[in-house]
């Protein structure tokens, strides 16, 4: 009895927050700005039971239509209220409405996240230590906000480096300009877009806080951008895949296993996250395939490799020279000459 009477106290006083938020964002001489701030109140107030509503989140998204100065007055009133707040709730409203922006927020709004110095690094929302200790819920929520703070940091990085915010409308089956691509440039998104899905995978123990209907929203968002992103990674990986024949350079062919490695690595926690709702095989199959295969053309490349035999104090060396020297017949070797390691003088 003592919990439910705190436990209505605390959502007492969290009504009475929120309402002397709005009156106090009123009150504002600039009344533009107050309007802004007072639709960002609304849309991240203190109580749990839903995510903010279609027409709160429309609200915040139309004020990418009006002025330059109130696209950045809304952004950073959004990023001042997650910054601000030690409430786990107002937290992960305050990231669900960015999420919002993200994918379908005009321009203006998005292009305000550039302003920030540490866009799209690291740490960029500040929420890695993030905790609420009110009660054992707000514990729990905490480490979910921490997981979506991860999840959204990632997400920015790699629209980053893409130049172009993902979302289903982003994704163009364009396989001929996969192919301008160098190999290099393959990999080095198919690394942001690995880590973004093992951000996604590192999910709270916590599974079953998503009967809570604003933390269910939240993963349903995530999973879209975890089903766009593998578009992304088989469009990749579809690419790579016709090249990995011709592949020459075992560096690349380590960097293309691990990435496949760690993403195999993720899936089992991705299962339970999304309860079987984004089991995609044909994405894993591919995986495995393209995993393998870089594994057989390594091991091929690397029998072509000097053979070395250590005699006493010798090295005798034959080096397979048959893809590099037109004069020997194939199957032909090239020896090279003894080397002495005895010490001169």
């Amino acid at each position: 009895a003592m919990a439910q009477q705190k436990k209505k106290l605390k959502t007492l006083t969290n009504i009475l927050k929120d309402k002397a938020s709005v009156i106090y964002a009123s009150l504002s001489i600039k009344r533009h700005v107050s309007s802004v701030h007072i639709n960002i109140l609304r849309a991240t107030s203190h109580s749990l039971s839903s995510p903010p509503s279609e027409s709160q989140i429309a609200a915040v998204l139309s004020i990418g239509n009006t002025s330059y100065t109130l696209p950045r007055a809304c952004i950073n009133s959004l990023m001042d209220r997650l910054h601000g707040t030690k409430n786990a709730t107002v937290a992960m409203k305050c990231l669900f409405t960015l999420h919002n922006v993200i994918l379908k927020g005009p321009f203006t709004l998005k292009d305000q996240f550039s302003c920030y110095p540490s866009y799209g690094g690291r740490n960029f929302l500040n929420l890695s230590t993030f905790r609420d200790d009110s009660d054992f819920e707000s514990v729990q929520l905490s480490s979910w906000v921490r997981w979506y703070g991860a999840v959204l940091e990632q997400f920015l990085t790699i629209s980053r480096i893409f130049g172009y915010y993902m979302n289903s409308n982003s994704i163009k089956n364009d396989s001929v300009m996969m192919m301008k691509f160098s190999n290099a440039d393959l990999l080095y998104k198919l690394e942001g877009l690995v880590v973004f899905v093992e951000k996604i995978s590192d999910v709270p123990e916590s599974l079953d806080l998503q009967r809570n209907e604003l933390v269910y929203e939240i993963v349903r968002m995530v999973g879209e951008d975890y089903r766009n992103v593998q578009g992304e990674i088989l469009l990749r990986l579809e690419e790579l895949g016709k090249r990995i024949d011709r592949f020459e350079d075992v560096s690349e062919l380590n960097e293309l296993v691990s990435y496949l490695k760690r993403l195999e690595e993720s899936r089992e926690k991705l299962v339970l996250l999304f309860v079987n709702r984004r089991k995609n095989n044909g994405f894993w199959e591919m995986v495995r395939e393209i995993k393998m295969r870089g594994l057989e053309k390594k091991k091929e490349i690397e029998g072509k490799w000097l053979t070395v035999v250590v005699g006493r104090n010798t090295v005798v060396a034959a080096e397979l020279t048959r893809c590099t020297n037109p004069f020997l017949e194939p199957g032909q070797y090239f020896p090279v000459p003894q080397m002495s390691f005895t010490t001169v003088g």
